[in-house]
């Protein structure tokens, strides 16, 4: 399905406007590349989806994706000025703010974090019932989230274990936790096993971070803003087509750009990205998937210094800006039943 929303006549609206009066062809496009996370998957299949179905054309760019992966880091290309938008999170703004980095986040695609911990079918009933005792937590190292647990749980150092992405201790061990992706490791367990394991996603428990956050340097924000709206525009309503739309178009250059995803995992992140709104949930029913909101950049903060992730003081209104968002673009593209 291809979106006839019109974009607003601001900063995107103008471009496209522009363009449009002149004339303008193919070739006056302005190029724009966002830097991925990792190898090209469901989980970034809005961005696929406005590549794929010409919205980010429409309102004057030709963007390309870069795909990341274990051997790349597009965050470094985006502040060497080699790409212009980053795949990033919420906390590593943060971090940036503490390090003096000029990077922000303009939009969060995920509403909640996909991090997920499994446990075998039935084992326990509630998230909680994991924390402390002789429940052995299968986590890598360093993981922030994990300290979070331990401050809003209770969760403990000693019954951790480091995960080294291999499943088969926690297949083996009927007391054991082990983290994990939302649309990937419970998938290659129950293809791996044939049992599916009960997954206990960590936002639900109130962990509060976004994810897949849209991010630049603070210049892209003061110097190109049209180039902004229109990139974050063309994400919003390509996450709405890519969800409840035709995807087909997204889902192949997904599979060129990634020859190791196949389309039944595609299938399947879909589906449960779709059924615990990691995408469009809370505040992005009111006003619009891409949504962020202050009080929730000031909670998640306020978690993550209380759980000793991140230093108190920092002034995090530096890592983001809401000016490209909440003002609902595409809420008639979602289904009257979704």
């Amino acid at each position: 399905m291809k979106s006839t929303t019109p974009l607003r006549l601001t900063g995107a609206g103008l471009l496209a406007a522009t363009l449009a009066a002149t004339g303008a062809s193919a070739e006056d496009l302005v190029e724009v590349s966002f830097g991925t996370n990792w190898v090209a998957q469901a989980e970034h299949g809005g961005f696929y989806q406005s590549v794929a179905d010409g919205t980010y054309a429409e309102c004057g760019l030709e963007v390309t994706i870069v795909p990341g992966g274990p051997q790349v880091n597009n965050q470094a290309l985006m502040l060497a000025g080699r790409i212009d938008f980053y795949m990033g999170g919420h906390l590593d703004a943060y971090f940036a703010v503490a390090e003096g980095l000029p990077i922000m986040n303009v939009m969060a695609a995920f509403q909640k974090d996909p991090q997920v911990i499994l446990a075998h079918p039935g084992r326990i009933e509630n998230f909680g019932d994991m924390a402390g005792g002789d429940f052995t937590m299968i986590v890598q190292d360093n993981a922030s989230y994990y300290e979070w647990m331990k401050a809003a749980y209770g969760f403990t150092d000693e019954q951790r274990q480091p995960y080294t992405f291999n499943s088969a201790p926690f297949i083996v061990n009927e007391d054991a936790g082990q983290q994990g992706y939302l649309s990937s490791e419970p998938y290659a367990i129950l293809q791996e096993t044939g049992w599916a394991p009960d997954v206990f996603l960590i936002a639900d428990a109130g962990y509060g971070a976004y994810s897949t956050t849209i991010q630049t340097k603070r210049e892209t924000v003061e110097e190109r803003a049209d180039v902004v709206e229109c990139f974050v525009n063309g994400s919003i309503l390509g996450w709405y087509n890519y969800l409840y739309g035709d995807n087909s178009a997204a889902d192949a250059l997904i599979l060129t750009d990634n020859p190791d995803m196949t389309q039944d995992k595609i299938d399947y992140a879909i589906e449960v990205m779709t059924a615990n709104g990691i995408v469009d949930s809370g505040d992005t029913l009111e006003l619009g998937i891409g949504a962020m909101t202050e009080e929730r950049m000031v909670s998640f903060y306020e978690s993550m210094v209380e759980a000793g992730v991140i230093e108190a003081g920092l002034d995090i209104a530096q890592s983001y800006s809401l000016d490209f968002i909440n003002d609902g673009l595409g809420l008639d593209l979602r289904p009257a039943d979704g």
